[in-house]
């Protein structure tokens, strides 16, 4: 991070880099992508990282992953030295493009990294989530989506007849109702119709209030 010839060396050799961040603090970042920027590369992806093993999760701060992203205007990650899987799943749905995390065959084995490691189940595990994660983004339009269409008809509710309606009754609080399914009039209109709506033919009970059978006066 902050070896400046090796960064500059590596820069110049025009290859697509990652630089983890553990450790360094926004100026110190900013030195270092300047130096990578001014070498004329720009294919950079800056990780953000807490350098414990493991690190603890009240010090993750993930939001500082996003800070950088704003800062510098690079695509970033996250390289996760946190117990478990959940940070790195977390880390994605706030935007990480890369995740570099360490697995072992064992997490008993000697030495400082096997224990913030995964295992090959666990490592498996968390690129299944990851990939859910990633489809669930989606394009942050909010709409309803094809697959809604046919629930919304059945959930949504409308205006329908509280009890047999004959033809020119005049719609009232004690005829009409709201309920489901979404057939009628939707209630919105409601005030609309009691103060102003007349039936044009008669209307069975539960039957869905429609434009058709009524006329506003």
């Amino acid at each position: 991070m902050t070896n400046i010839p090796l960064l500059k060396y590596i820069a110049e050799l025009k290859k697509p880099m990652i630089i983890s961040t553990g450790m360094a603090n926004l100026a110190e970042v900013e030195e270092s992508v300047n130096v990578i920027k001014e070498s004329g590369n720009k294919k950079l992806i800056l990780l953000h990282c807490v350098s414990n093993y493991p690190a603890d999760f009240k010090n993750v701060n993930l939001k500082a992953m996003n800070t950088m992203k704003i800062a510098f205007n690079l695509e970033v990650g996250y390289s996760d030295h946190t117990p478990g899987i959940e940070v790195s799943i977390v880390a994605v749905a706030m935007g990480a493009s890369v995740i570099e995390k360490n697995f072992t065959l064992d997490k008993s084995m000697t030495g400082p990294d096997h224990k913030a490691s995964l295992n090959p189940k666990e490592l498996t595990e968390m690129f299944e989530s990851i990939r859910n994660v990633e489809k669930s983004i989606g394009d942050g339009v909010k709409k309803c989506t094809k697959n809604e269409f046919n629930t919304r008809k059945i959930s949504r509710k409308s205006i329908n007849a509280k009890k047999n309606i004959k033809k020119g009754k005049k719609i009232n609080e004690n005829n009409i109702c709201i309920k489901r399914p979404a057939k009628g009039i939707k209630p919105k209109y409601y005030d609309l119709l009691l103060s102003k709506a007349v039936t044009t033919k008669k209307i069975n009970k539960d039957d869905g209030i429609y434009w058709k059978v009524i006329k506003i006066i």
